[in-house]
């Protein structure tokens, strides 16, 4: 069972607006690496996704990514002055302690698509 290592796991991420989402994720901090035949890559740090040129109302509106952060209150700071909720009209929450020990927060991308960044208390 040696031969069995992983190297990563990404989510396909839908995009309602491919250009619009492309450069939501740039301006929310994610480095776009790649870009080619409607799948944008996009990482920060060790932590990746790929951008679809592709909508499903459903899906997208189901879809949650979780993003575990070392310093919640620097990413909620950043986030907001960053500018995304006025010109994406979004709505970035404001950090709340979870039950499940984690503090959080949520941003819905253009799309819909539910992101929850988290730390662990």
């Amino acid at each position: 069972m040696s031969n069995l290592n992983t190297i990563e796991i990404k989510a396909f991420v839908p995009s309602k607006d491919f250009e619009v989402s492309k450069e939501f994720y740039e301006d929310l901090g994610f480095t776009k690496a790649s870009d080619s035949d409607g799948v944008a890559y996009f990482h920060h740090g060790n932590c990746s996704f790929l951008l679809q040129d592709f909508y499903e109302k459903v899906l997208a509106e189901n879809l949650m990514m979780h993003l575990l952060v070392e310093d919640i209150t620097s990413w909620h700071k950043s986030i907001k002055a960053s500018g995304v909720e006025e010109k994406y009209s979004i709505k970035v929450s404001a950090i709340t302690e979870q039950p499940w020990g984690m503090l959080d927060f949520v941003v819905y991308d253009p799309s819909g698509v539910l992101w929850r960044f988290g730390q662990n208390v």
